[in-house]
């Protein structure tokens, strides 16, 4: 079987939101690490080269592979900010109606913004989703 090669690393979770080039998305990037500092209570780690995880959980797959994987973790692409979700997005339709601009799919949250969504319905849906990890597995 292939070595995933999203894993946590020692690289510098501060140092890689520091080195965004865009003043907008390294904003946003701080804005959303440190609400996940807040609602989770883990310190921000890098998995990969571009993803800030908080948190640390074990999949199980049907097929009975396992691995290590973040709780809630987000990415400062380039077109916007990728947060990664735990469960269907069904589990946030009642909150994505009310959040502002964003797309998602596939268990991620898309946001080109910070300034289009509403902070607290963000913090809500990241808070259910830290829940349903800690709660689900």
């Amino acid at each position: 079987m292939a070595e995933l090669k999203t894993k946590p690393s020692e690289d510098d979770a501060e140092a890689f939101l520091d080195a965004l080039p865009d003043e907008r998305r390294r904003a946003d990037a701080r804005q959303v690490c440190d609400l996940l500092g807040r609602v989770t209570g883990e310190p921000a780690v890098m998995w990969g080269k571009a993803i800030v995880g908080f948190g640390r959980r074990r999949l199980r797959y049907d097929s009975g592979r396992e691995l290590d994987w973040m709780e809630i973790g987000f990415s400062p692409r380039k077109a916007n900010t990728t947060v990664y979700l735990s469960g269907g997005l069904d589990t946030y339709a009642d909150l994505l109606t009310r959040l502002g601009k964003h797309t998602a799919g596939g268990g991620c949250l898309y946001l080109k913004s910070l300034n289009d969504v509403d902070p607290a319905v963000l913090e809500e849906i990241l808070a259910r989703s830290v829940a349903n990890v800690r709660t689900n597995g």
